[in-house]
């Protein structure tokens, strides 16, 4: 069987600034991410706004994967994703969340602290 590598530069970069965070803070949840992003992208998390309802105002939610945009959401967090849909970076604009990308989170939070992984 042939192993598949990934060809994305972008991707690739994120994946490596993951794991070298991720040591240099001793914050796990950086590692599990990229780990996350290693697979193949079959097998990436595609959440909807529905599920980040179940959020508290104001957490932090990161995404290994997409975040689309069904459903409705009504509280303001704080989300961090490899990609968005565009329907789901507006309705999180709208209630005043705000859409991150994972660089974006990492940079504001190396420690990885009241982060939660959805999907």
């Amino acid at each position: 069987m042939v192993k598949n590598k990934k060809t994305n530069p972008i991707l690739l970069e994120t994946i490596s600034e993951l794991k070298k965070v991720s040591r240099e803070n001793n914050a796990p949840i950086w590692r599990d991410i990229a780990k996350r992003l290693e697979k193949s992208r079959k097998n990436w998390a595609e959440v909807n706004i529905s599920k980040l309802a179940l959020l508290k105002e104001g957490e932090t939610a990161v995404i290994a994967g997409k975040l689309l945009g069904a459903g409705l959401i009504n509280k303001k967090i704080k989300v961090a994703a490899f990609s968005c849909s565009e329907s789901a970076a507006k309705k999180i604009d709208n209630v005043g969340g705000e859409v991150l990308t994972i660089p974006e989170l990492m940079e504001q939070n190396p420690k990885g602290t009241n982060v939660r992984i959805m999907g």
